[in-house]
Parts: structure tokens; C-alpha cells; sequence
């Protein structure tokens, strides 16, 4: 199967891409796990993992994933064609749905070693390194995320090169973070923030080549917003707000997919709980590694307060037990039933 039949088969029932973005530190295994409890559809990103790390560290701790995850797209840092073609490969055969290429990241850590967003100064180079991909894996698609610019290359002529080079190796989906970067001067959170916004020149993107799926992320923090970047494109990427507000996820699951069959809040909490028996049991994984995840899911109700507490103190006792989460979860429900 070509990337071409792959990437342009139409999306399920019609409906927009949303995915949650690749962010280093949080979109872990078990962060992942935990937003598919919670939205069925939405496609999920792995953390970005070097090709360093597949291929010449503990393969298996950066590669496996639970079954539930799917749909799950592995991004990959790096600027080797070889080192990202035998990379994806390996992503191909744990059972990826997708092999994204990270473009985008800003940090110093990054830059140093020749990937992230300063890969977007060199298109040929990305588009060798795609076609490698492309041609190293069978039947998933191989993904580009990048930024609208960098530094003073900030132009809509920037981006539509980058965007021509790459697709003409076998990129077919784009997904573009409307803020330029600055590869120095701003931390990679300020690159977050700063950077002023910019969805029309994403969108002018879209409009320029219709055949490809243009994937829009940035400041994606309410059902408004995200319902306006929405048009004209063919999905959005939610970044700090799938993680800070994880229930704006079911709003999506509600709103965009049509969803009424959605686990409340306690069934999510509880479901959680023998996923964190069994990553102990399996592979030594501490509870805090699984609850840190799970701090905002009772945002802006009665008892998150406690909640938040309880996940901040319980998983750090003398060897707590996965049944520390039904013990945050009743503390939660207690304040809740008192300031009722």
C-alpha cells in the first residue's frame, strides 16, 4: 500500500482528526492510557524519542505501549535518513499507527543534535529523511510536525517550500504548530506562548494543496476555538489543555464525535486502578508514575482540591498501592458532598 492510499483514505464517518500533541515529560504510556479512557477517538502521540534511544538503548522501555492506546502515532527525533528509517521501522513492527517526524521542537537539547524545529532551515534534508521513512515502512503513514517559521524566516514562502519539498517525497500529512519558533532567546516554554498565533497562514497552506491533510496546533483551549481552527482543515492537535483539563477531551468525544456512551469521572479513576497493579506487577512501575497523570481530572469541581492533594501525598508514602487511588477518589467525593 502507498502513503498516497494510505493518508488520503477519508477519516472515520467524515470527521475531523484530534489528536493530543507528543509533549516530552507527559504524554508517557501511562498519560496515554489514561486520555483513552477517557476519549475513544482521539488519536494519541507518543513522547518524541530519539533514534539514539531505539537503537542503541532499552528499545523496549521507549517502544511499548498498552493495546488500548490505538489509534497511537510514534514521533521521532532525528536527522539521519538511515537512523529514522530503521527507527521507524522498528515503530512499525511494535504496531504503530503512524511514524510522525518532529519539526518543531525549539529546545537547545534538540538543536544540539540536529532535529527539531531547525530541521526546518533544511527541506531537501527533511524531505531525504521522509523519503527513507517512507520507504522503510509497509502500511502505516509517515508524518511531518513543524512550526509556521523560525527565527526572522517567518513568511508564508518559508513554509510553503518546506511544506512542497517534503510532500513530494511521500509526506501527505502535515501537522502545523501556528507559531514560529525562535531557535534562541525563548525557552521552549515562551516558544509556546509568545510567538503570536497565526491559523490563517496554516490554513493558506490547506488551501494551497488541497490533496494533503493539514493538521492545525496552538492555543487550542476551549470547544470555541477549537471549532474555529477547525475550518477549512482537516484536524487539530490539543496540547497543555488535553493534560491540565483532561475532561475537555470528553467534551470533544461529545461535541465533534458524537459520544454518549463516556465514562464518568469516577469510573475513569477507578478503571485506573488495575492498569496501576499491572504496570507494578509487569515492569516495577511506582503508582506516582501513573497518578501524576491524573491531577486535573476533577478541574473546577467541587473536591479537586482534595483530589489534587491526595495524588500529591498519597503515591509518595512509605509503598503505596494502586489502591490509593480509591482512597484520593473518597476524599475527593467527601469535600464534594460537603461544600454541597
Amino acid at each position: 500500500m502507498t502513503q498516497e492510499s494510505i493518508t488520503n483514505q477519508p477519516q472515520r464517518y467524515g470527521l475531523p482528526e484530534i489528536s493530543v500533541a507528543p509533549m516530552m515529560d507527559w504524554t508517557d504510556r501511562h498519560c496515554r492510557y489514561f486520555h483513552r479512557l477517557l476519549a475513544p477517538n482521539v488519536r494519541l502521540y507518543t513522547e518524541m524519542v530519539t533514534t539514539g534511544a531505539i537503537l542503541y538503548g532499552d528499545k523496549d522501555r521507549f517502544l511499548r505501549f498498552d493495546e488500548a492506546e490505538h489509534p497511537l502515532a510514534l514521533q521521532l527525533g532525528g536527522s539521519d535518513p538511515k537512523a529514522l528509517a530503521l527507527s521507524a521501522k522498528e515503530g512499525e513492527r511494535y504496531g504503530y499507527d503512524e511514524i510522525n517526524l518532529n519539526c518543531g521542537c525549539p529546545s537547545d537539547r534538540v538543536q544540539s543534535g540536529r532535529f527539531g524545529a531547525c530541521l526546518m532551515k533544511e527541506p531537501e534534508h527533511v524531505a531525504a529523511c521522509v523519503e527513507s521513512m517512507v520507504e522503510a515502512v509497509d502500511n502505516i503513514p509517515v508524518t511531518v510536525k513543524c512550526r509556521i517559521g523560525i527565527d526572522d524566516l517567518d513568511s508564508f514562502e518559508f513554509l510553503d517550500k518546506f511544506v512542497d519539498k517534503v510532500a513530494d517525497k511521500g509526506c501527505r500529512t502535515f501537522i502545523i504548530h501556528a507559531r514560529k519558533a525562535w531557535l534562541s532567546g525563548l525557552s521552549p516554554k515562551q516558544n509556546r506562548e509568545v510567538p503570536l498565533l497565526d491559523y490563517e497562514r496554516v490554513k493558506r497552506i490547506k488551501a494551497k494543496y488541497p490533496h494533503l491533510r493539514i493538521i492545525l496546533n496552538g492555543g487550542i483551549s476551549s470547544m470555541e476555538i477549537l471549532k474555529e481552527a477547525l475550518a477549512g482543515l482537516d484536524g487539530v492537535m490539543i496540547g497543555r489543555e488535553a493534560y491540565q483539563n483532561p475532561l475537555f477531551l470528553q467534551d470533544i468525544e461529545a461535541e465533534i464525535f458524537g459520544n454518549r456512551t463516556l465514562r464518568g469521572r469516577e469510573e475513569a479513576a477507578l478503571s485506573m486502578i488495575p492498569y496501576a497493579q499491572t504496570q507494578a506487577e509487569r515492569y516495577g512501575t511506582p503508582v506516582k508514575s501513573v497518578t501524576r497523570h491524573m491531577m486535573g481530572l476533577f478541574q473546577g469541581l467541587p473536591g479537586a482540591k482534595a483530589w489534587r492533594q491526595a495524588l500529591s501525598t498519597l503515591p509518595y508514602e512509605n509503598e503505596p498501592q494502586a489502591d490509593i487511588i480509591e482512597e484520593a477518589l473518597n476524599l475527593c467525593l467527601t469535600r464534594a458532598r460537603e461544600a454541597a
